[in-house]
């Protein structure tokens, strides 16, 4: 087990991204700093959430990107019901596919039958997500998975992949946007393996989870690193912060309820976090 800790950022749509961002703003308003980690992890959400931090942008900059209307990007409106479908299908592979990576090959499958708008016209929204479209120097990776075979690819910097295409992959949500080519290969959503992924940070001191969408295999994976010697502290939306996702985390108009509700609980979870990424 290493002394080094890792910041792991979950999927949970744009109310998910708003949220996650609002917590680490409200983390550093309370004078915990987090963005320092020795990895960054993304799963989805997580993949922009933390390739803004990884460039380096203030904190405070990011969040008003997120809460006020006048800096927000432009979001793409998901298809009615596209999410809904999607879980019931994810459901259905539970209980009827063991394997697990025939399920995200069932998932893959799915995307690449999905009537979605083009990835042209997706692309640019990701790459407006992002103050940077290069890698950073400091460890970041982003977790996506082949359509066509249902393996999981970390993508990072010496992936050769371009971090708007990774982050892309990475936020392909199956039925609701299209797959992402990487290398001439269709990639899925990394959160249909895990909306975390965080037995991929394990060997870790101490790993902060900042989790905007609730992972059934979450504990269980805190569970080993901690059996292993590890520390795991994780941050879930409270009511009002779930008041704030509202019925679709997908919508543009969650953004900003959203951040906000996630500054107020990164201030409350503070005192933990700092006792966590301090080592006391």
């Amino acid at each position: 087990m290493s002394e080094e800790r890792a910041l792991v950022v979950g999927g949970g749509g744009v109310a998910g991204i708003a949220w996650a961002t609002g917590v680490l703003a409200g983390l550093a308003d309370a004078g915990v700093h987090v963005t320092d980690a020795d990895l960054l992890l993304g799963t989805s959400a997580g993949s922009v959430v933390t390739a803004q931090l990884a460039s380096g942008t203030p904190l405070p900059e990011l969040l008003r990107a997120q809460v006020d209307p006048e800096f927000q990007r432009e979001e793409l409106q998901p298809p009615e019901g596209a999410l809904a479908a999607l879980f019931e299908f994810a459901a259905k592979l539970d209980a009827e596919v063991d394997d697990p990576v025939e399920r995200l090959r069932r998932m893959g499958e799915l995307a690449l039958a999905a009537d979605t708008i083009t990835e042209a016209e997706r692309r640019p929204v990701i790459a407006g997500r992002l103050p940077s479209h290069e890698w950073p120097r400091r460890p970041l990776s982003v977790v996506a998975v082949n359509a066509r075979t249902g393996e999981t690819r970390l993508l990072d910097r010496a992936s050769g992949v371009g971090l708007v295409d990774a982050v892309a992959a990475s936020c392909a949500l199956p039925g609701v946007w299209p797959a992402a080519t990487v290398d001439g290969t269709p990639y899925i959503d990394g959160g249909v393996r895990s909306f975390t992924n965080l037995d991929l940070a394990a060997g870790h001191a101490r790993t902060l989870v900042v989790a905007p969408m609730p992972d059934p295999v979450l504990e269980a994976d805190a569970a080993a690193i901690v059996e292993r010697g590890g520390r795991v502290e994780v941050i879930t939306p409270d009511e009002a912060a779930l008041t704030a996702f509202g019925d679709d985390p997908l919508s543009p108009a969650s953004r900003t309820p959203a951040g906000h509700a996630g500054f107020a609980q990164g201030r409350t979870a503070a005192p933990t976090v700092a006792a966590l990424w301090t080592g006391a």
